[in-house]
Formats: structure tokens, C-alpha cells, sequence
């Protein structure tokens, strides 16, 4: 274990909201929720969005802040060591690495995808996006080219750099930076998309009124479907960066009396407008204007995350310098990315140092060192960057949440987790939420991981539907996934003395 040396802080309360803004806002939110509207009903979809946003993503907010500054208070800041000060058995240390094994698995196939935004940018730029068919023009790019891989090796060492600079030094400033200049554009592109009207009256039904429609009128057929349900969860649990450890950690770099209940709502609002307002407003309905609604469906199942680089060049391409605001466009969504990777890196980064007791220097190389081979897979494999998305990005931050819920409320203690996230509140939280957190949160996801087991565990675990050339990739994601658990989980378990507090620095946080 670590020993002696004093943890990081943040250095300001805007740079903590900013930095905790820039990890629940990223591709999640402009590329993933699109992408999973699309795919599961569209307005079908927001009904258990709205309601695992209510009764699952508020609640785990609070509870990962809770976990991370009480871990924060005695030098802990990954799930390993924080389940360790609830309970020091090997049981609990290995539930956490299962935390600290999802936010790895997710940085793995994230960072190519950040890769895609820096690429795009540049390509933009140059007018060298084909947009008379975006369509294969993203499937040729993403299948591993060498431009892309290009971008890729850059992504993977701006995220090294950054996260050697440390919390105050590299990711506080950098979100201060970024995150401004995200939300301001993404307001001025979901204004501009919302005035095109009809842009292809060759396609019936092609316009952004209809892509409005088609997210926000529910088709009532696919509501008792459980993978629906899954879905909406894993989406909320995904885009706040829940059930992954980031949160926690991040909130683990705090004093033990500063406020968490206010930067924790003001993270979830924040997060939510960005998605909903934001995200909602540019990739589908745009689509739906160029393509039509049955076309737009296809793009979004063959193309996954592709939704919005297939869609939005086609957009610049009508407005005038286009080719600018496309780059800056792409170059703002990769700061987003970027901010959101170094948050779920930083999780491993701080494990093998506070647990293992290396270097901060070592730390981040190891991570982004695995990071790299890891996402080969994601990279080369066919079919393995949505085997991994499936397994860690959906159903494995359910089941962690699940964990981290009854650990913290249960375990913990109903009254002593209540007291600990109260304590410095600016204002008073309703104590119904205590209760809705207690009971109401880890029954209602109990019940759909069930129904999900029930309609398509034997499926996704058999594999069924899958194509013959995925089938081998897919299972090298597997054994590779098993083959990290085992190595973090020899890493949390091999000194099981008791976990001795660390110095946490007492610096002034300015305003």
C-alpha cells in the first residue's frame, strides 16, 4: 500500500464542478445517447430514460459522492480501497476492482472513438469528409486506417500527458478550459439544426420536425421490452459516469466537509441539459432531415457511435465556412471525449497508485500502456468495441451500481451514508430521497438486470444473431476481460493488513 504521501486536491470549487462537468459530458452525450434512442423505440427509449434519471441516476450521484469523500478523508480513492474501509475482506476488494476493471474496459475502445473526433476535425478542415456518401466514407475511416490510427497514437498521449500533470495541474485546467467552449457551441449548433426545416424534399418525411417526433413520440409497443429498460439504465449510468468509480474518485479529491450535494446536482443538470437539450437536438434530427426516419434507423444500427459523424458533416456542408465550423465542432467534441477519458483513467491511475504503490509517473504509464493494447481489440476486431460497450458500458455499470448501492446504504449504514453526504450542505435535501436510494433505487434495478437475464441473457451469452466473423473477436473481449479482473484482483487482495489513512493535504480551495 501507499504509505505516507499526501493526495492531490482540487484547487478551486468552478474547477471541481467543471472537471466533474467534463467527465459526466462527452461522447455519451452527443454520440452514444443518439445512438441508443435511435436504437431502442426513440421516444420509447425516453420513458425509462426520464424514469432511471429520477430514481436511479440522482441517487447514485449522491451515493458516489458520499463513497468518494469518505474515501477521500482516509486516502482512498478507488473502489477497492473504499469498499476496504467499509470492510476490509477480500470479498469487498474484489467487488471493487470490478470498478476499477469497467472504467478501463470503457477508456479502452472510448479513446479510439475520442480518436475520431480529432480526426474528423482535421479532415473537416481540409474539406476531405466525402459527405455525398458520409456514410461509407465513416466505415472506411473507423475500420482502422492509417489516418485513424494516426489520431488514435495522438489521443492515447494527450490523455498520457495530461494525466501526468495530476488533478489541480492537468485535468482542472484543462476542463476549465474545454468546458465553456463546448457548451456555447453545442447551444449555437442545436439553434441552427432546429431552423433547417426541410432540407431533402425527395424523401418523404425527411425533415427536422419528424426527427423531433421521433424522439419524443413513444411507440408504446417496445415499453414492456426489458432491453429497453437496460438500455435507458445503462445510458444514465453511462452518460453521468456512474456505476464506473469516476465520480467517486474524482469526489475523493475533496475536503471531508466541503458541500457535495449542490456540485452533485449541478453535475446531473448539467450532464442532462448537454444530452437531452443538446445531444438530442443535433445528431437524430438532422439525420431524419437528410435521410427520412426509416433511413435514419439503419444509419443508427449499422453505424453505433457513427451516428453523428455520418450526420453532421452533412450539415456543414450546407452552412457557409462550414469546413471551419466543422473543425471546431469535432475539435470541441474531442475536448469533451478527452475530459471524460482522463476521468475513468484516473480511476486506474490512483488504484495502482494508492493501492499498489507506485509512482504517479509509473501509474500513468501502466494505464495508458494497457489502455493501448487493449484497444487493438476495439481497433482490428470486428464486432469487439460493441461486445465491450455491451458488457462494461451497459450491463456491467448496472450491476456495479447495484454493488455500490447496497455496500453504501446497507452495509455502510442507512444513517451513518445519509449523514456523511448531508454534512456541509448548502441546502436541505429532501429525506424522501434517502429512502428512495435505500429501497427504491436497488429494487427497481434489480428488477430489470432480472428481466434482462430473462428475455436476452442466454442470447448475448450464447451469442446468438451474431455474424461468424465476430464470434472469435468477441471472445478474445471476454478472456481478455477476465484475464484484467484477475490481474487487478491479485493487485487489491495481496496485502490484506488493515488500510492506513493517508496525510490529505489541507490547502486552501478558493473560490
Amino acid at each position: 500500500m501507499a504509505g505516507n504521501q499526501k493526495r492531490e486536491e482540487w484547487a478551486s470549487k468552478i474547477g471541481l464542478v467543471l472537471a466533474m462537468a467534463g467527465n459526466a459530458v462527452g461522447l455519451g452525450n452527443f454520440l452514444r445517447f443518439p445512438m441508443q434512442a435511435a436504437q431502442n423505440g426513440g421516444g420509447a427509449f425516453m420513458i425509462p430514460y426520464i424514469i432511471a434519471l429520477i430514481f436511479l441516476g440522482i441517487p447514485l450521484m449522491f451515493v458516489e459522492w458520499g463513497l468518494g469523500r469518505f474515501g477521500g478523508s482516509k486516502g482512498q480513492g478507488t473502489p477497492p480501497g473504499i469498499f476496504a474501509l467499509i470492510k476490509n475482506s477480500k470479498v469487498f476488494r474484489l467487488l471493487g476492482v470490478i470498478g476499477i476493471c469497467i472504467p478501463f474496459f470503457i477508456t479502452s475502445y472510448y479513446c479510439f472513438i475520442e480518436s475520431w473526433t480529432l480526426g474528423y476535425s482535421y479532415l473537416s478542415l481540409f474539406n476531405r469528409i466525402d459527405v455525398s456518401d458520409s456514410h461509407k466514407f465513416f466505415s472506411d475511416y473507423s475500420a482502422g486506417s492509417p489516418l485513424a490510427y494516426g489520431f488514435f497514437l495522438l489521443t492515447i498521449c494527450c490523455n498520457g500527458y495530461i494525466l501526468y500533470k495530476g488533478v489541480s495541474q492537468g485535468i482542472e485546467k484543462a476542463a476549465k478550459i474545454l468546458m465553456p467552449l463546448l457548451f456555447v457551441f453545442g447551444i449555437i449548433l442545436a439553434i441552427r439544426v432546429a431552423t433547417l426545416g426541410t432540407l431533402n424534399p425527395d424523401v418523404p418525411g425527411a425533415n427536422v420536425s419528424n426527427g423531433f417526433g421521433y424522439i419524443w413520440n413513444p411507440d408504446l409497443s417496445r415499453i414492456g421490452d426489458f432491453k429497453v429498460w437496460v438500455a435507458a439504465a445503462g445510458q444514465i449510468f453511462f452518460t453521468l459516469s456512474l456505476g464506473m468509480g469516476a465520480v467517486a474518485c474524482y469526489a475523493s479529491y475533496v475536503k471531508k466537509d466541503d458541500d457535495i450535494v449542490v456540485p452533485g446536482l449541478a453535475t446531473a443538470f448539467t450532464n442532462e441539459f448537454c444530452e437531452v437539450i443538446l445531444g438530442g437536438s443535433i445528431a437524430i434530427p438532422l439525420a431524419v432531415a437528410f435521410y427520412g426516419i426509416s433511413q435514419a434507423k439503419e444509419v443508427a444500427l449499422t453505424s453505433g457511435f457513427g451516428l453523428g459523424f455520418v450526420s453532421m458533416p452533412l450539415l456543414f456542408a450546407k452552412l457557409p465556412l462550414g469546413n471551419v465550423l466543422g473543425c471546431l465542432w469535432f475539435l470541441l467534441l474531442f475536448f469533451a471525449g478527452i475530459t471524460s477519458s482522463l476521468a475513468m483513467a484516473q480511476i486506474v491511475v490512483a488504484f495502482l497508485e494508492e493501492m499498489v504503490g507506485l509512482s504517479r509517473t509509473k501509474s500513468v504509464l501502466i494505464t495508458m500502456g494497457l489502455v493501448f493494447v487493449m484497444a487493438h481489440l476495439a481497433i482490428f476486431g470486428k464486432g469487439a468495441l460493441a461486445e465491450m460497450d455491451d458488457w462494461a458500458g451497459t450491463v456491467g455499470i448496472s450491476v456495479f451500481a447495484l454493488i455500490e448501492l447496497i455496500l453504501w446504504v446497507h452495509v455502510f449504514g442507512i444513517d451513518k451514508s445519509w449523514k456523511e453526504l448531508i454534512r456541509g450542505s448548502r441546502i436541505r435535501l429532501w429525506d424522501a430521497i434517502k429512502w428512495v436510494t435505500a429501497f427504491i433505487s436497488p429494487v427497481y434495478l434489480t428488477i430489470i438486470l432480472i428481466g434482462w437475464i430473462a428475455q436476452n441473457g442466454k442470447a448475448v451469452l450464447l451469442m446468438e444473431g451474431v455474424a461468424a466473423d465476430e464470434i472469435g473477436p468477441r471472445w478474445a473481449v471476454r478472456i481478455l476481460m477476465l484475464a484484467v479482473f484477475g490481474l487487478f484482483g491479485y493487485l487489491a487482495t495481496r496485502d490484506m493488513s488493515e488500510m492506513k489513512p493517508r496525510q490529505q493535504e489541507d490547502a486552501p480551495t478558493q473560490e
